[in-house]
């Protein structure tokens, strides 16, 4: 939930001076009891009741003082307010309970209890909690500000303003039609978009309040620094259309610059006999003026209506303008000024109906290493660098393609095949980008998706454009890659495995099996490496090679992780508690679970909890994960030798190892991959990889086991060879913990064959 910020520090340091139209005499309102203006402040933060109560509670406002009532929620609100009466402003926080709280509290202040005079003033402390156009609309609201911008000043003004609707709109109540034609014309002109187009229905709604044609011109003022410049046209209307746009000049009618100028200096609106010259306050440097000629005598009412109309206005001024920058905010990127996500997703959709979809292709551009450069160079060069690529694709490609932004460093080009052609687009990336004097060399890569392919909404072909793009980076940088309908069938099979694995492992389908280990000399089992298996309810196997990468992606290897461990760790200290003293376990540690920050706690306590002693317990790491980061590893493996356990490098010989690294790692066993143990009797190479594996772990003083071995030659040309361990299916399968024990008691027994 955002923070509220209406600081004190504001209200103290506003010396602002306050300057309020004239009042016409009104008829009698219905006030509060003892004669009071009842505000209520719906806020779920204290710090903004009291010092919004600070702000305007010695204040009187149209000769009358203020009374507060205080709501802390919008269901206490709810409450309050079917008992509560004569509300005349309600200062209403957006986000309470839930992000839209104050927007279903206004519908149902509106809606189910009809109050239609209350004014309502929404306020949020971050613009991004905006509320959408519709409801503006919808539901009567009389102004929108964010909490920072409301001062002492502006905050006493925006509620005298909404005190005024609120008192003209009860003294004229016996006129409902005007009423009625006050609300809608306010209403209607809030769906418009744009000053100009707002203004023109400002001209054209007050003619329709009033029952005649329209016929004047609207006109703005600007005073920066308290020097006003000239008069500027934005909307006009029947014989005044003749003046067109631009300034207003005393040469082209001098009757109306000599009008609007009286108005702008009293800063009020004056009626004439022919004639009426409304005013529209709008923010501190800048006022709105309309000059009109109705074709008749204007009554009280009819001055009253306009009145009411004009708060509205000068309220709505300033709200298109604040709904048009939530628009720009809301659909194109503040960066580089080009389409968002958002708006992608429509324009998608919009393609997607319609006959362009044939011949339409997405693409996703991902510039390579983007984050390296921007933590080398500074963020602000990186933005500038953003922008370059943001213009050389708009350039480049041509006006008829969409170019949007889309992420971080990931932009996407919409059009006809043709255009979307990413031999085309990657050649933009061949020539440096200049930027500050500096040359910058980019690649990209890309993930395209062709959209007569495709079946589904906008968003859908983003996802599968971004799959495609996932493909093309695992595959080689700077290249590209074309979803295919395959892609999307893997895709889907991955998360339904992933639920499956999430709910196989809450029901317990998960189990541990264990594969001996042997010494290869005396033929007797050492140790046994913990393996994970997956049997599902219905009693299918699924193979580790399939769930067990799904369960590193998704992160659930870190609970399985945890659980396999620990299980491994119990099942030693049976082990131990069965005769077997010597007997190591062998536990398998993703990268994913090393890398998590709590890995090193989570070891110390499974040893601590089970009583497994350390120094029979062996973590095997990947030797793509020895060599990834090689500097924090060092460090981490330091920390886990600290607590007493032994660490192997598995399917050692299958990566690129620097001999260097592996000196200062803190290893104590290497594991020959099962492809060379193969390669022994199975390839013209024969022992070699394997006999240098042996040789490396001698001159380092490390063990060394082969995994995978499966008849008596292999086991013998490693005996001969000098590797002092193995384990495979010439000893023993992975098994059960009873099959286990039974295996252990056999041999114990029997000895080797």
């Amino acid at each position: 939930m955002p923070p509220s910020s209406t600081p004190l520090d504001d209200l103290e340091e506003d010396h602002d001076d306050l300057v309020f139209l004239e009042e016409h005499p009104a008829a009698p309102a219905a006030v509060g009891a003892n004669g009071v203006w009842r505000v209520m402040i719906i806020d779920d933060d204290e710090d903004v009741h009291s010092t919004t109560t600070f702000a305007l509670g010695n204040l009187d406002m149209q000769q009358r003082p203020l009374e507060f009532v205080h709501a802390y929620s919008a269901g206490q609100a709810r409450e309050m307010l079917k008992h509560e009466h004569d509300i005349a402003v309600i200062l209403l926080d957006v986000v309470m309970e839930q992000d839209d709280a104050g927007l279903h509290l206004v519908r149902y202040i509106r809606e189910t209890l009809k109050l239609a005079d209350v004014r309502i003033i929404l306020r949020t402390g971050q613009p991004g909690y905006a509320p959408e156009i519709d409801a503006i609309r919808d539901f009567d609201i009389n102004d929108y500000k964010t909490k920072s911008e409301l001062t002492r000043i502006k905050l006493f003004t925006t509620v005298t303003a909404a005190i005024r609707s609120y008192e003209q709109i009860r003294a004229i109540s016996a006129n409902r039609r005007g009423l009625d034609l006050v609300v809608r014309a306010s209403t209607e002109l809030m769906g418009l978009h744009g000053v100009q187009n707002f203004a023109a229905g400002v001209l054209a709604q007050i003619a329709d309040i009033l029952g005649v044609e329209p016929n004047g011109v609207l006109c703005v003022q600007e005073c920066p620094d308290g020097r006003c410049r000239e008069l500027h046209i934005i909307a006009t209307a029947g014989a005044y259309r003749r003046l067109g746009t631009g300034k207003l000049t005393a040469l082209e009618d001098a009757a109306v610059a000599t009008a609007m100028e009286r108005t702008l200096a009293q800063r009020r609106n004056i009626y004439e006999p022919d004639t009426v010259t409304l005013f529209f306050a709008g923010k501190s440097s800048r006022d709105f003026v309309a000059y009109l000629v109705p074709g008749r005598v204007l009554g009280e009412i009819d001055q009253r209506l306009l009145e009411v109309f004009c708060s509205n206005v000068a309220v709505g001024l300033d709200n298109v303008e604040l709904v048009t920058h939530l628009h720009n905010a809301a659909f194109y990127d503040q960066l580089s000024k080009l389409p968002n996500r958002t708006r992608l997703v429509e324009i998608l959709d919009a393609t997607m109906a319609g006959p362009a979809r044939n011949d339409a292709t997405l693409s996703l551009v991902d510039l390579d290493h983007f984050a390296e450069t921007n933590d080398a160079l500074g963020h602000q060069f990186g933005d500038m660098l953003l922008v370059a690529v943001a213009t050389r694709l708009q350039q480049r490609l041509g006006q008829q393609l969409t170019v949007a932004r889309i992420g971080g460093d990931i932009f996407s080009v919409l059009g006809d095949a043709e255009a979307v052609n990413p031999v085309r687009i990657l050649e933009l990336f061949e020539t440096p980008f200049s930027i500050d004097g500096q040359d910058v060399q980019l690649s990209a890569t890309l993930g395209l998706v062709r959209l007569s392919e495709h079946d589904g909404s906008g968003a859908d072909a983003l996802k599968d454009a971004d799959i495609a793009l996932k493909r093309a980076k695992s595959q080689q940088r700077a290249g590209h890659f074309y979803f295919s309908r395959s892609m999307g069938v893997e895709i889907r099979e991955r998360v339904r495995m992933m639920h499956a694995l999430r709910t196989g492992f809450a029901k317990g389908e998960l189990f541990v099996v264990y594969q001996p280990q042997i010494d290869l000399s005396a033929r007797r089992p050492v140790g046994a490496e913990a393996l994970l298996r997956w049997q599902t309810a219905d009693g299918t196997y699924i193979s580790p090679d399939r769930f067990i990468p799904i369960a590193e992606y998704s992160g659930l290897i870190i609970d399985i992780g945890e659980w396999v461990l620990r299980s491994a760790c119990h099942e030693l200290v049976r082990l131990r508690e069965a005769g077997h003293r010597q007997f190591t376990m062998s536990v398998n540690v993703s990268q994913v679970q090393f890398r998590h920050p709590y890995f090193l706690d989570m070891l110390r306590s499974a040893l601590e909890e089970t009583g497994a002693p350390p120094e029979f317990v062996e973590l095997e790491i990947t030797e793509s994960m020895a060599m990834e980061e090689p500097d924090l590893l060092i460090k981490m493996l330091a920390q886990i030798k600290h607590t007493g356990v032994s660490i192997a490098i598995d399917d050692f010989g299958t990566g690129f190892s620097s001999l260097s690294y592996l000196q200062r790692l803190q290893v104590d066993r290497l594991k020959i991959d099962r492809a060379f143990v193969t390669e022994i009797t199975h390839s013209a190479r024969g022992s070699s990889i394997a006999e240098m594996v042996i040789q490396l772990g001698r001159n380092l003083g490390l063990s060394v086991i082969a995994e995978g071995v499966e008849d008596e030659r292999q086991a013998d040309i490693l005996q001969s060879l000098g590797c002092p361990l193995a384990q495979g299916f010439l000893f023993a399968r992975p098994m059960a913990t009873t099959a286990l024990y039974e295996w252990l008691n056999d041999e114990a027994l029997h000895g080797p064959a």
